[in-house]
């Protein structure tokens, strides 16, 4: 997957078909998670969504930002002269394109996309460790992403 014309590897143990990934950039990572993962979550009790932040409970209620987004899975129909399959878009990039969006499915022009809509959660790389985490990961990104490898199977 690709995120902005960066990188946007992916776990492939961790999101099935690919549907999930991280890009280090410029001191942040960010990370697509689909909202069907997010509501299992909640439903577990695991993470929340809050005011616009991933709220993980497992981690003590660290929280991260998070911006709606989808991920492009296939094209349905027409071409993908934009390169858009495999890729991530947030809302006010998909407004930009004057794509359309309705459930599992994005309309650019007279291309249709099936897509996994989400949300990006952006951490930062640098972030300062929470207090007492010598036994946890050393970043607010490695405890997502311990989190995210940890519970999803």
């Amino acid at each position: 997957m690709r995120m902005d014309g960066a990188c946007f590897n992916h776990f492939p143990q961790a999101f099935p078909q690919g549907r999930g990934g991280w890009c280090k950039l410029e001191g942040v990572t960010k990370l697509f998670l689909p909202q069907t993962q997010l509501e299992e979550w909640a439903l577990a009790d695991k993470a929340d969504l809050r005011e616009g932040r991933l709220v993980v409970m497992a981690e003590g209620g660290v929280a991260f930002p998070l911006t709606p987004a989808v991920h492009f899975v296939q094209l349905v129909s027409g071409e993908d002269t934009q390169g858009l399959v495999a890729r991530v878009k947030t809302e006010e990039q998909l407004a930009r394109l004057g794509a359309e969006q309705m459930a599992d499915s994005v309309l650019v022009g007279d291309n249709a996309y099936e897509v996994v809509p989400g949300y990006v959660a952006e951490v930062a790389a640098g972030a300062p460790r929470p207090e007492g985490a010598d036994k946890k990961p050393d970043s607010e990104a490695d405890l997502l992403a311990a989190f995210i490898l940890n519970k999803m199977g």
